[in-house]
């Protein structure tokens, strides 16, 4: 037999509460309410509805009170007529990324769109995807990997240093770099550390200590650090380098578990607050004037700005082994959003997820596989690509899939053939699963020029580093 005074979800729907988050809270507070008649309590939960602000600081009404007020300002957005975007390389790239990129171009607060050539499917906006909004930032159109990048140190030393002394150079790539899970006992400082974004805000707060244990370190998946060969092309750049061959530090990561923790936390407040259809739900976006996507901003920044130091203390710490600094050094980011000028002086919020920047004049770096090559590229600024370019080679066969058809003897085979020495690694970052680099880059020659072509020789990534008695 019912009890008269239990309340039920039912009750709570006839005082105006409705299906949510909101209804099973106050269906809780109401059923361990002690010493209140139903009565009392349903006027009381009717009241919290009607104004939450007013129980804002209420020590038990408080967590209902800021779950209707985020309900209240949650905003049912509705798609608009697709507006008109370029696909670079569009053979090479999958149905999947496409009807991705058909739905981020049917945002109301979409301006512009463009695909480059190494797309595939993603989460949100594709992998390759370049989309340009109004006064809007889209977490999961920045990526979960905030200021993922390239960086390349050049270094007046013949890359016959490979030769000689291949065992030496593999040893510092295991002592000098950490991949994964792995931290090194004592992290460098850096003054990013520092940043006042830790303390104001909340979020960050608790984020600190983990980005101090991993700073001056590198991701899983598919991120590296590699000796290669640098063949600079064209004498005309900005670095001022002679044509020829020199021996170079490539790497690739970005800014570790902070970056995924502020694009998982932001991403949860933007769909809160941005109720999109089923299809576009991933895009939820943040209004640049709120709060929250001021928020965002800042922390998106200071992940970006975070990645890189990680990046220069990689290379510090090889470039102390080798006795030499850089001649050169060339760094560019991939997954971030901009504040850019349109064609015609409006500012729109470029995000490029896995895209490289391409303005007039503006150097980036392209890589391929672990055995295919890289390019230095100097963009054009191409306004239909948004000033930008393919960020890699790109997959064509899924992580999954990889692991699924390929044999360790065979990938180990194929890399001995190409003449590359390979520490880590699964067969989901083997060589295979990835488009071809040369076929990418020709699908682009009206978006970058090809400054220098950098050839992997010895490659470090994720994974054992047991290789000739070398120990991690």
């Amino acid at each position: 037999m019912k009890s008269k005074s239990k309340i039920t979800g039912q009750d709570l729907l006839g005082i105006g509460y409705t299906e949510g988050p909101a209804l099973g809270l106050a269906l809780s507070i109401a059923q361990g309410y002690r010493g209140k008649s139903k009565a009392a309590r349903l006027t009381l939960l009717e009241r919290v509805l009607r104004e939450p602000a007013l129980y804002r600081d209420h020590a038990l009404l408080g967590e209902l009170s800021q779950v209707l007020i985020q309900q209240e300002q949650t905003t049912q957005q509705n798609l608009t007529e697709r507006k008109d975007y370029t696909i670079y390389g569009a053979d090479g790239i999958e149905g999947g990324a496409i009807h991705q990129m058909e739905i981020a171009m049917k945002l109301p607060i979409t301006v512009a769109g463009a695909l480059m050539p190494d797309a595939h499917q993603g989460y949100g906006l594709p992998i390759g995807g370049v989309l340009a909004t109004d006064n809007a930032v889209i977490p999961y159109g920045v990526g979960m990997d905030i200021g993922c990048r390239m960086c390349m140190s050049i270094y007046d030393i013949s890359p016959t240093l490979m030769e000689t002394q291949t065992y030496e150079l593999k040893k510092s790539l295991v002592e000098h770099s950490r991949f994964g899970l792995a931290t090194f006992d004592r992290p460098r400082d850096h003054e990013i550390l520092s940043d006042s974004a830790f303390d104001e805000i909340s979020m960050l707060r608790g984020l600190k200590g983990k980005a101090w244990s991993q700073m001056g370190t590198s991701g899983g998946g598919n991120h590296f650090v590699e000796y290669g060969t640098v063949e600079i092309a064209d004498a005309d750049n900005a670095y001022e380098l002679p044509v020829g061959k020199y021996l170079a530090v490539l790497s690739h990561s970005g800014s570790r578990g902070l970056g995924a923790a502020i694009a998982r936390h932001y991403t949860d407040v933007a769909k809160r607050s941005c109720e999109l259809p089923k299809e576009a739900r991933h895009l939820a976006w943040l209004d640049l004037d709120s709060e929250a996507g001021i928020e965002y901003w800042r922390a998106m920044t200071l992940a970006g700005d975070y990645a890189s130091a990680c990046h220069h203390q990689i290379h510090d710490r090889l470039s102390e082994y080798l006795g030499e600094k850089p001649r050169a050094m060339i760094e560019n980011h991939h997954n971030f959003a901009w504040k850019e000028q349109d064609a015609d002086d409006r500012e729109i919020i470029v995000h490029r997820k896995g895209a490289t920047p391409a303005g007039a004049g503006v150097y980036g770096i392209i890589p391929g596989s672990m055995t295919a090559p890289g390019y230095i590229v100097r963009g054009r600024g191409h306004a239909e690509s948004l000033n930008s370019a393919a960020h890699g080679a790109g997959r064509q066969m899924s992580r999954s899939k990889a692991k699924q058809q390929l044999s360790k003897k065979e990938v180990a085979a194929y890399i001995k053939s190409k003449g590359v020495d390979l520490i880590g690694a699964g067969l989901d970052e083997a060589p295979m699963p990835y488009k071809d680099i040369q076929t990418v880059m020709a699908a682009q020659t009206d978006l970058v020029d090809i400054v220098g072509i950098f050839s992997p020789r010895i490659v470090r990534m994720c994974g054992d580093a047991k290789l000739l008695g070398i120990d991690s």
